[in-house]
């Protein structure tokens, strides 16, 4: 299809957008949110939504019970907030490991012989595991970390790429009590080496290395450099991958995974645990300083990744989702609790969506008849010029929805999904929230007419509002994304920083978290995000989303990908920075930048003219594709850019350093 005219706007987000998609009846009828209302004798999602913001503690003790969650100390209240929204507690007096219901439960059950995880290699290497047989590996993998010392409370580093023992390690940690510490396997070692010593690791997993578009990346060495700043690591198990004969074993600390865990028993007890116990500590960049390492408990972030696939995204037994991330970024851990409490199946893939052709990604939903897709606007982007053949070549038909978050949506890259993966016959699901939040604030669903780019509202439980500079709730103009109480998966607080978790998102207005996204919701209730509001333009008072004007530049024919920045003006507060990343390099001419800036005219108004559009060869970006806006304009306004250790290339960085 041709390029999408970019809508209507008002200067502040998309308006004059028509429903592209309707719910299917039937859909609806078998769903497990329709179930959900039906036995508790809620007559309306509506409904479902109010009664569960205003009654946090009946709703989210339904959904523990929705989810069979077992424990084996009941706990005598499902919240305490007597101190305060900020800081409450969950399950309180409660006994229960999350393994337990990810894994153990399941054994007498029909899902015990169902798939859990089919985990496939970029060099083709495939295993599928059960259960029952994922279970076995697990409980090998915690007879190992107790042979060697470990247990509850001890902090494990897990550095490796998107692997089978990955999960197991995963599960294993928390099996035997111990506190996940999960790494982005892109990190440099300085990145490693700050939240190992943050987190108090003991230990940790990695492999030797991976292939990534046919080339070697060694892991381990890297992890070796972060480990002489790291003396508190006493053990690195390493998993045997790419066996070039190149790697460097310490004696006294590395051990390999083939020695260590095979020879172990099948079984081993599930470590008893209290509900609000930490069973993992997951770091985000801050804009300066150091990460905020984001406190979950076994009640917590498993519970609230579960309820968002099983009510928002209707995941079902027997089910398989891919979601495309890494273990280090909160979608890692979140594919691997929601799916196993769900009794679903995750497909773990090892290597490039687009390698060896860009007919990868849609063959892996073909031949592993992949139900959920997730995937980021920034990927769709990146395939979209290929054309739609290898789409077309592949049967997509087990797809009932694509997922997406990450980034923004412009409405070209949103129809060609809709359009030629979906048939524009079923939902995509936008899909918004963050690390602290163990899942979404808001996302798409199944019962909600659905525009471009929208997402159908906040998932239940989620007391999220847009609100004005006073705090006031508004409608039809972009605000602040807020949430006005307190839901299970929210972070328990920053690791040894509770001060700065306050400072970062209750001190701005009482009891309102305030998350740092900018948003709005149309006059259909449909909602939309804009982009970080620390990443907010304000040009002479008119406040502006970033995506609105990426979508605009975006639609150009010569764009790949853009980014907008606001730099300071000593009369208008701000003006519009734009820098582009052209088709290719020989379409960067000022006739083009003539063009766009026009564009910008026509969309938003002549006041948010840009004052420099800039051509740019790449865009700096974190691992799942979110594009680091900050760094943009630090580098644009010769400042220091902050924490970088989320940054995917740091070449990047150059290349809007040269951009002209």
């Amino acid at each position: 299809m041709g390029k999408i005219q970019h809508p209507e706007t008002t200067g502040t987000f998309p308006l004059g957008q028509q429903i592209v998609w309707n719910p299917d009846p039937e859909w609806i009828k078998n769903s497990n949110l329709q179930e959900f209302m039906e036995t508790r004798a809620i007559k309306s999602l509506d409904e479902l939504q109010k009664r569960s913001v205003s009654d946090p503690k009946w709703f989210w003790h339904e959904v523990l019970v929705d989810l069979q969650i077992e424990f084996s100390t009941p706990y005598s209240s499902v919240l305490d907030t007597a101190n305060g929204i900020e800081n409450p507690v969950w399950c309180v007096d409660g006994k229960m490991n999350i393994v337990h219901n990810c894994l153990d439960k399941w054994l007498a059950s029909d899902v015990s012989d169902t798939t859990a995880i089919i985990w496939e290699s970029e060099t083709g290497y495939r295993e599928v595991l059960t259960y029952r047989e994922l279970d076995s590996r697990v409980c090998q993998c915690a007879n190992a970390l107790r042979q060697i010392g470990l247990g509850k409370g001890d902090s494990v580093g897990l550095f490796m790429p998107m692997t089978l023992d990955l999960v197991v390690s995963f599960l294993a940690v928390a099996k035997i009590g111990a506190i996940i510490l999960p790494l982005f396997s892109g990190y440099g070692s300085r990145a490693i080496a700050t939240r190992l010593r943050d987190g108090g690791a003991r230990a940790v997993f990695t492999s030797d290395g991976f292939f990534r578009r046919g080339k070697t990346v060694h892991l381990k060495a890297v992890l070796d450099e972060a480990l002489q700043e790291c003396p508190d690591v006493e053990t690195v198990i390493v998993s045997n991958l790419i066996s070039d004969g190149k790697l460097k074993m310490n004696s006294n600390r590395d051990i390999w995974w083939d020695t260590l865990v095979p020879g172990q028993p099948v079984h081993a007890e599930t470590e008893k645990t209290s509900a609000e116990d930490v069973v993992m500590i997951i770091y985000t960049s801050g804009t300066t300083g150091e990460p905020k390492g984001t406190v979950h408990t076994h009640c917590g972030f498993p519970i609230k990744a579960a309820q968002d696939m099983r009510q928002a995204m209707d995941l079902k037994r027997g089910e398989l989702m891919y979601w495309m991330t890494d273990m280090g970024w909160m979608m890692g851990p979140w594919l691997v609790f929601g799916t196993l409490l769900n009794g679903a199946a995750m497909l773990f893939y090892d290597g490039a969506p687009d390698y060896p052709d860009v007919g990868k990604l849609w063959r892996m939903v073909e031949e592993n008849r992949v139900t959920h897709l997730g995937v980021s606007p920034v990927l769709v982007r990146a395939l979209k010029p290929h054309g739609t053949s290898a789409v077309q070549n592949a049967d997509l038909s087990s797809l009932r929805a694509v997922c997406s978050t990450g980034s923004p949506w412009d409405p070209e890259s949103w129809f060609w999904v809709f359009e030629n993966v979906l048939e524009s016959k079923k939902p995509i699901l936008n899909y918004s929230g963050g690390t602290e939040i163990s899942g979404g604030i808001i996302s798409g669903n199944f019962f909600t007419p659905m525009k471009p780019c929208s997402f159908s509202g906040p998932i239940p439980g989620m007391a999220a509002d847009v609100i004005d500079e006073q705090g006031r709730s508004i409608r039809g103009a972009v605000g602040e994304l807020v949430i006005r109480g307190p839901w299970i998966g929210m972070t328990r607080g920053f690791w040894n920083d509770q001060e700065r978790y306050i400072q970062s998102y209750w001190s701005r207005f009482r009891n309102v978290w305030v998350h740092g996204d900018f948003a709005a919701i149309d006059s259909d209730g449909l909602w939309y995000i804009l982009g970080r509001s620390d990443d907010t333009i304000k040009v002479a008072g008119k406040r502006l989303g970033p995506a609105e004007v990426e979508a605009i530049i975006n639609g150009h024919d010569s764009i790949r990908e853009s980014a907008a920045i606001g730099a300071p003006h000593e009369i208008k507060g701000e003006e519009l920075v734009i820098y582009c990343v052209p088709e290719s390099p020989n379409l960067a001419t000022d006739s083009l930048r003539c063009e766009l800036t026009q564009l910008v005219i026509d969309g938003l108004g002549k006041p948010l003219k840009p004052s420099t559009i800039l051509f740019s060869t790449s865009l700096p970006k974190t691992r799942n594709a979110k594009v680091m806006r900050r760094l943009i304009r630090a580098v644009y306004l010769n400042a220091p850019p902050g924490d970088t250790s989320s940054l995917a290339d740091p070449d990047t960085l150059d290349a809007i350093r040269h951009a002209r």
